[in-house]
């Protein structure tokens, strides 16, 4: 039985949503220290100009349990990252036909941040095609037995970014690879918005 231990995610990036494949049993974890300037509450896109990271503001903390992260709805974030995503990926094979089902995200306000995220993972599995579940954590524990833990090991800084010898980017259609060559490692919704049903056979690739 393979294990591993997850930070929750924002819209996550393929590395990530391809443990789901690979492990058989999977946690995410909510009771560790909230972090700034990882992936629990932002992801990355494809846009015309390049790559754009996509932020959700929180209420400001200070050594807060992710659990008890807030949202800050003092700006009208979801409908400028709706709009961002829209012109990113409006002319993608398949965005019309899956971003109906993200478009909740964008106008319901969610109270906690891991709340907003196990929601959009759970709808972006369904949507892939992987039925497999996972457990929120009860408690932190520092070292896991007989588990992988990546709780920090997929970072948005490259010098955070531990390498990760099971996992290796495929390429795959981009709508804006003559501008920018093919950019790996993007949220899955670039994937899934790109590739559609294919989604799942190209994590497998990984």
């Amino acid at each position: 039985m393979k294990r591993a231990i997850l930070s929750t995610a924002y819209f996550p990036n393929i590395q990530y949503i391809s443990k789901f494949v690979l492990y058989d049993e999977i946690s995410i974890e909510q009771m560790d220290t909230y972090a700034k300037q990882t992936y629990r509450n932002r992801c990355l896109i494809l846009a015309a100009n390049g790559p754009l990271h996509l932020t959700v503001p929180i209420v400001k903390n200070f050594r807060t349990p992710v659990k008890d992260i807030l949202i800050d709805y003092s700006e009208e974030w979801q409908k400028k990252q709706s709009r961002a995503i829209l012109s990113a990926y409006k002319n993608t094979a398949f965005y019309d036909h899956y971003f109906p089902e993200l478009e909740y995200f964008f106008v319901k306000k969610e109270k906690f941040l891991i709340d907003l995220n196990t929601k959009i993972l759970d709808t972006l599995l369904g949507s892939i095609g992987i039925s497999k579940s996972y457990k929120i954590t009860d408690d932190y524990i520092k070292n896991p037995e007989n588990t992988i833990d990546l709780r920090d090991k997929i970072h948005p800084k490259a010098s955070k970014n531990t390498h990760d010898a099971n996992f290796e980017p495929s390429e795959y259609y981009q709508v804006f690879s003559d501008r920018h060559g093919f950019i790996p490692n993007l949220s899955i919704i670039d994937l899934l918005f790109n590739e559609g049903p294919l989604t799942l056979s190209k994590l497998k690739e990984t």
